[in-house]
């Protein structure tokens, strides 16, 4: 279910650094999340320059870059996590874009577990189910000591 989305401005990164910021970023939101990597999505979104803005002035690419980037997580993740995830992927992106910290902005979009779907399934049932597999494999390996 993890979600994190890197909004840039096109032509500003090379295709090393965006598949570096997915690769790390996806990495890095696993271990906040302590989720094993393959659950996360990773999705870097490029704007033409055109289509970008700040305070209402299109952006230029001399020093007024300004990357933005969401992460989704299940509402009920604890504010610590939420917390590290911020500073973790402005870090990320300070690091591998190179660009000034104060110009990172970021944000935690939470979701009710019956809001989102995996595979048309709401994550709740699915989380239900993993909760009653997971009794139903100890009770049998107690029962079978």
């Amino acid at each position: 279910m993890p979600l994190i989305q890197f909004h840039l401005v096109e032509g500003e990164y090379s295709d090393e650094q965006l598949r570096t910021l997915l690769e790390r970023g996806s990495a890095a939101y696993a271990e906040v999340l302590e989720s094993p990597v393959d659950r996360i999505r990773a999705f870097v979104t490029l704007h033409a320059a055109a289509h970008w803005a700040i305070g209402g002035q299109p952006d230029e690419p001399a020093g007024r870059r300004s990357p933005y980037f969401s992460a989704v997580m299940m509402a009920e993740r604890p504010a610590d996590q939420r917390r590290r995830a911020l500073a973790v992927m402005t870090d990320l992106v300070v690091e591998v874009l190179g660009v000034e910290r104060n110009r990172v902005r970021g944000s935690i979009n939470r979701v009710a577990a019956e809001d989102w779907a995996i595979g048309g399934v709401p994550a709740s049932v699915i989380r239900a189910a993993e909760v009653e597999q997971r009794k139903a494999a100890s009770g049998a390996g107690v029962a079978a000591s």
